[in-house]
């Protein structure tokens, strides 16, 4: 029998929507969303640029929006997503599981009290980790009321041992924490670029921002804000320069974003005579043949809980270099086979490792890539909640279910 199910999010997701119409042709899904995001408001969520994603993603599921009824409704607030229709809508729908994607809003609340009510399964999507940059006196007064909590709320969908590892911590059972990989629709970005690789739009995109075939060119693809430490790679080429200028001399380094950093940023580059474009925001149609045009995509943040840029790039066979504060380190970089690890903050390292990945990035074995790009696809990631749907539904384990 097909499982009944419920999904709720504040607001459509690009990476989300995709998946969710691949689980509903093997359930009976309907997903429930907060907030009708604007234009407008993706601008001030830090892409500082106003657009629409221009992939579909309100097809192939049934959804239904949710009557907010925040004074001020939006993503930013923890009562910017007021739902309090939830409780019974959960309450008619005898769901085999409601699936939240976050826990941090006032409408997930409310949906967790509504499954605890009806004794629903719940399944909360959660990607934290413990993260040493976080104030020591938040973690300490955080601790009591997450360790009374977290155990007996829900199961976890993790994906990866960071995730794990932040549950333990708070005291999460084994038997309630399901890993569950983050995904991205590779079949779209693997045909995509390998279109643009046959078609020569490639080689193109290199010329029209200045790269050559030997050259080596650096792709960051995001919202330019503090966290994501561009400000790290942009000081590590200053220092490439002159502790290895062969390797300068080859490296070219694109930042696909915009954000509130980006007019200080570009005072850097110029003042330094840095080898770096600004290719301004891309929307998701953009990024399947940009990824493949450049040799390595970089990720330095300090605290991202996971960073599906480098998800995006493995599925079109480029590599990454990712901070070790990135979530996603642990699962997808394997040092010297699918990528690089920068495992401290210093710009000299970073340059260092830069260095190398120019060197060393033709030899790669793309395989490994593929492989685990292909084990964050979605159809695994499918049938692996319809096997976590069916363990929760059949409790097995003490506490409410």
């Amino acid at each position: 029998m097909r499982p009944r199910l419920g999904a709720l999010l504040t607001h459509p997701v690009q990476y989300y929507s995709p998946w969710l119409k691949e689980l509903a042709k093997s359930s009976d899904l309907t997903v429930y969303y907060a907030h009708r995001q604007t234009a407008e408001g993706q601008a001030r969520a830090g892409f500082s640029t106003a657009f629409d994603w221009d992939v579909p993603l309100l097809e192939g599921y049934e959804w239904r929006w949710l009557n907010n009824i925040s004074r001020n409704p939006g993503l930013t607030t923890f009562g910017g997503c007021d739902t309090p229709e939830i409780s019974q809508i959960v309450r008619d729908a005898k769901l085999d599981a409601l699936m939240m994607f976050g826990w941090n809003r006032k409408t997930f609340v409310q949906g967790a009290i509504a499954a605890l009510r009806t004794k629903t399964p719940l399944l909360i999507r959660l990607d934290s980790q413990l993260s040493p940059r976080r104030a020591m006196w938040k973690r300490i007064v955080k601790y009591p009321f997450y360790s009374a909590v977290l155990p007996r709320l829900a199961h976890y969908l993790s994906p990866g041992s960071r995730t794990d590892e932040y549950l333990r911590h708070y005291g999460v059972p084994a038997d309630r924490i399901h890993r569950l990989a983050h995904m991205i629709d590779t079949d779209r970005f693997a045909a995509g670029a390998a279109q643009a690789r046959k078609s020569g739009a490639t080689r193109t995109l290199r010329t029209q921002w200045g790269a050559g075939d030997n050259d080596f060119v650096l792709l960051f693809v995001g919202k330019l804000i503090e966290r994501k430490r561009i400000d790290l790679i942009l000081e590590a080429l200053r220092i490439l320069r002159t502790q290895d200028p062969e390797a300068f001399a080859r490296t070219k380094f694109w930042i696909a974003g915009d954000g509130p950093l980006r007019v200080s940023f570009e005072a850097f580059v110029k003042t330094h005579a840095l080898p770096v474009s600004f290719l301004g925001f891309l929307n998701q149609s953009h990024l399947p043949g940009t990824y493949p045009s450049a040799d390595c995509v970089i990720l330095t943040s300090s605290d991202d809980t996971w960073g599906l840029i480098v998800n995006e790039a493995f599925a079109c066979g480029v590599p990454a270099i990712v901070a070790n504060g990135v979530g996603c380190a642990p699962e997808l970089i394997e040092d010297d086979v699918t990528g690089w690890t920068l495992y401290g903050d210093s710009p000299g390292e970073l340059a260092a490792i830069i260095a190398k990945a120019s060197r060393m990035v033709s030899a790669l074995a793309r395989t490994r890539i593929s492989v685990v790009s292909d084990a964050a696809s979605y159809s695994p990631g499918v049938d692996r909640m319809l096997e976590i749907v069916e363990q929760v539904r059949t409790p097995t384990s003490t506490g409410p279910q």
